[in-house]
């Protein structure tokens, strides 16, 4: 499905992690020593807990004996130690640098510090708005980010477009009453028909308009 140069939007909301930067090799380091350590196949595992608060992936597991909350900040510790790798999707620096710095938003499962560690480690600003996994009592695929996201930016979710690259942030943005387009970049594979896809931010350009409202077009 192609993205429609004609639809206009009042804001972009953007994930972080595959959408704005690749993560996976520092993630899955971390992930997959910590899946180890519990007795869990990382194989098996790793492909689970992209796009997913940690506390979230960590409480659907039910490990007895495991306090979802203290090892969430385990994980996410080490993820702060480790962003070798850490890398800016292709334009996606220049894209963020032409949008109204009032017109776009961050929308991340990663708590506030790692993803300030991990923008900076791929070189992308952090933005006016950024709305992160502690800011929501639940995670995606709930909408409350892109709901809080579009608030604070004083825009109706429904006007906006989100920039996606998992099934669980698919998803949270559909319920928000957002379009969505899908970021391939990072290589999930996923099977969305329904939504535009984009390998990366150098087939496209933001277009703003003489009223401020945001569109995109192939180049």
């Amino acid at each position: 499905m192609k993205l429609d140069s004609n639809k206009q939007f009042s804001a972009f909301l953007f994930d972080m992690d595959g959408t704005l930067l690749t993560s996976i090799a520092a993630a899955e380091r971390v992930w997959g020593a910590w899946a180890k350590r519990h007795g869990l196949d990382p194989i098996a595992f790793l492909p689970t807990m992209h796009g997913q608060r940690a506390i979230d992936t960590i409480r659907r597991l039910e490990l007895p004996g495991v306090d979802p909350e203290i090892e969430a900040a385990k994980v996410t510790n080490a993820e702060i130690d480790d962003v070798h790798g850490v890398v800016a999707i292709a334009g996606a620096a220049e894209f963020l640098a032409a949008l109204p710095t009032d017109r776009w938003a961050i929308v991340t499962s990663a708590s506030k510090k790692l993803a300030q560690r991990r923008l900076e480690a791929a070189g992308l600003s952090t933005p006016r708005i950024i709305v992160t996994g502690e800011d929501v009592a639940v995670g995606k695929p709930n909408p409350q980010c892109f709901l809080l996201a579009a608030k604070r930016l004083g825009v109706p979710a429904g006007n906006c477009l989100v920039f996606e690259d998992v099934e669980a942030g698919v998803k949270a943005g559909q319920a928000a009453g957002a379009d969505v387009v899908v970021v391939t970049a990072a290589g999930h594979n996923l099977n969305l028909p329904g939504n535009p896809t984009i390998n990366d931010y150098t087939e496209v350009a933001p277009v703003v308009s003489a009223d401020g409202l945001l569109s995109i077009k192939a180049v």
